[in-house]
């Protein structure tokens, strides 16, 4: 409601001390998100009494929050929460994010647009955030981890911002996945304006959240302040890009700050766009991270999200010990040579290097022929890298160790959509010389 408004200021304040709930929607309206003096305030008096505590202060701290007063109206904001069909959330209600009760100032309530459960969703969740002016390779990125956390269970959270926020959200959609925006601005206004397609699709499966009651316009200051909720709300923070005066550090700081894992992908040394992300991971404030399943293993549950390890093609050589290594180098190529003879070139006794040519002989890497030896044919070229005869891999295979199985293996990805495919065809326009959204 704007000053022109008719207001009756009586039936104004009787609504706003209605009760708890209704005094902390007027606070959400009265004070900044992170006030320090209006969450001691309430803290210590209660929502209700903390209203008309400043109602009548002369203490100057207050002072700032008089102005708002006469225009407040908690009734016409639930009207229009109501009209959107969004509702109000505050902390103890069983939808209320837990994180949030970690912060020094959390947020007063939450309005929340949207089917999704957050507090459910943001038990198992990851805040996907990054730069704005994002290039190519970090929005495909951003996207993909996000399509590949959905299959693994996560919930996607970001600020539906240009660039990573946006292809983040866009990834989790595509993977038909629960995923959450939150703005610096009323949860009816899209910003930027280019994203009111995809604001009203996470509405629409998801849920688009603020602690800023509807009408409220983004600032500076609001984006900023929005981050530490994205932090402590979920269980890690993903910064895909960022630049060195990235906002999105500040969410990755904040998250530290409050113990929550956070990974940094990876970019080119040479992109000014992934400086941020690069000297976040020398402060030690985030892991390096090139996957889902990386991320999964940071931000997961112990053993149930653990990543495999990368590894390479299988080599036989693998599994000799430094005496079977001697022996393999001493035979020739081509022609025959006895084990007297490989005891020799070897410059290991005669039953050492007897045990050792078996041993090569099981793997395939050695051949005899009576009393001679040599290296075996297929070993010849790259010594059976990919290129393992059917004998061979199978006797390699029975002398390999068993490889540790993954409790819960993942099946072959089936085709999937492209997020990037599913841009809004006015995502590519800059915002205006006025957008708050590079704080974001």
């Amino acid at each position: 409601m704007t000053a022109g408004d008719a207001l009756d200021p009586v039936a104004a304040w009787a609504a706003a001390m209605r009760d708890e709930r209704t005094a902390l929607a007027a606070w959400s309206r009265l004070a900044e998100p992170g006030d320090k003096r209006a969450t001691q305030l309430v803290a210590e008096l209660g929502a209700r009494e903390a209203l008309a505590a400043v109602r009548g202060s002369t203490d100057h701290r207050d002072e700032k929050f008089q102005p708002r007063l006469p225009h407040l109206d908690v009734t016409a904001d639930l009207r229009a929460a109501a009209r959107l069909g969004a509702r109000v959330i505050v902390s103890g209600d069983d939808e209320w994010p837990p994180g949030l009760d970690d912060l020094v100032n959390p947020p007063f309530c939450l309005w929340v647009r949207g089917p999704l459960d957050i507090a459910v969703a943001c038990a198992r969740s990851v805040a996907v955030v990054g730069a704005r002016d994002s290039t190519d390779y970090g929005k495909r990125v951003s996207a993909d981890i996000a399509y590949e956390l959905v299959e693994r269970g996560f919930a996607i959270v970001s600020g539906a911002a240009f660039g990573i926020d946006a292809a983040a959200h866009r990834g989790a959609l595509a993977a038909a996945g629960s995923t959450i925006a939150v703005l610096a601005c009323g949860v009816e206004r899209a910003y930027p304006l280019a994203h009111d397609t995809l604001l009203a699709e996470i509405a629409r499966r998801g849920a688009v959240m603020s602690e800023l009651p509807p009408g409220a316009v983004p600032t500076r200051s609001r984006f900023l302040l929005r981050n530490r909720m994205i932090a402590t709300m979920t269980q890690g923070t993903l910064v895909v890009e960022a630049g060195s005066r990235s906002g999105s550090l500040n969410t990755a700081r904040t998250a530290a700050e409050y113990a929550r894992p956070v990974a940094a992908v990876p970019g080119p040394v040479t992109s000014a766009a992934s400086s941020g992300t690069h000297q976040a991971v020398r402060d030690g404030i985030a892991v390096l991270v090139t996957n889902a399943e990386e991320v999964a293993e940071l931000v997961g549950r112990m053993g149930l999200d653990a990543a495999t390890r990368p590894q390479g093609p299988t080599d036989p050589r693998d599994l000799l010990d430094d005496e079977q290594h001697q022996v393999l180098s001493a035979l020739p190529r081509s022609r025959w040579i006895s084990t007297t003879d490989v005891c020799v070139r070897a410059g290991l006794d005669w039953r050492t290097t007897s045990v050792a040519l078996s041993r090569l002989e099981t793997l395939g890497l050695a051949e005899r022929n009576g009393d001679g030896w040599r290296v075996e044919r297929g070993a010849r070229d790259g010594l059976l890298r990919p290129g393992l005869d059917r004998p061979a891999q199978e006797r390699l295979d029975l002398a390999a160790p068993s490889p540790r199985r993954d409790p819960s293996p993942r099946q072959s990805p089936t085709p999937r959509p492209d997020p990037a495919s599913h841009q809004d065809s006015t995502s590519s326009q800059a915002p205006g010389p006025a957008s708050h959204e590079s704080a974001s």
